[in-house]
């Protein structure tokens, strides 16, 4: 029984550790999709085995502070906004991951240049965000330590965060 309880605790303790962690939700910047005070699961495994891909809601690490955004443009991409409208390469990009309400909320942008190794991250709340727009820049590949999964708590929003 005891040599049981060793192996779950080291075992949940690797999981936690290298594949899964907890992370909470702080202001209203994932709005709609995430709230303040959410709890999510983020997978810290994936972005060793693959590359964040557009519309992945992603955990970024700028020094002593987590943000949750989601990836709009990925590297060598221009992106620029115009009347609402996300342009990636000139093409507009569909945003079915948000309500027209928040998609409405994107002020003109750029043109800008996304370096090799970095990616472009916006909120879904686009009119209360701090992002690649206004503060965050540019997010290097090794910031971005974990996708967001599923939300865990409140357990009426039990969901996935796609």
């Amino acid at each position: 029984m005891v040599k049981a309880i060793i192996v779950t605790i080291f075992i949940a303790f690797i999981l936690q550790s290298f594949v899964f962690s907890a992370s909470i939700v702080e202001g209203e910047s994932m709005e709609p999709t995430l709230e303040s005070g959410n709890r999510i699961i983020f997978n810290k495994l994936i972005y060793l085995i693959s590359e964040p891909k557009r519309g992945d809601v992603v955990i970024i690490e700028q020094g002593d502070k987590n943000y949750v955004k989601r990836v709009i443009g990925l590297p060598e991409e221009t992106l620029e906004v115009r009347n609402h409208v996300i342009y990636i390469d000139n093409q507009p990009l569909e945003e079915n991951f948000i309500p027209e309400q928040y998609v409405n909320r994107t002020a003109n942008y750029g043109p800008v240049s996304i370096p090799a190794d970095s990616y472009f991250v916006m909120g879904d709340n686009r009119g209360l965000s701090k992002d690649s727009r206004n503060g965050l820049g540019f997010i290097h590949k090794k910031n971005i330590i974990g996708r967001s999964e599923v939300i865990i708590y409140p357990f009426h929003d039990w969901a996935r965060t796609k």
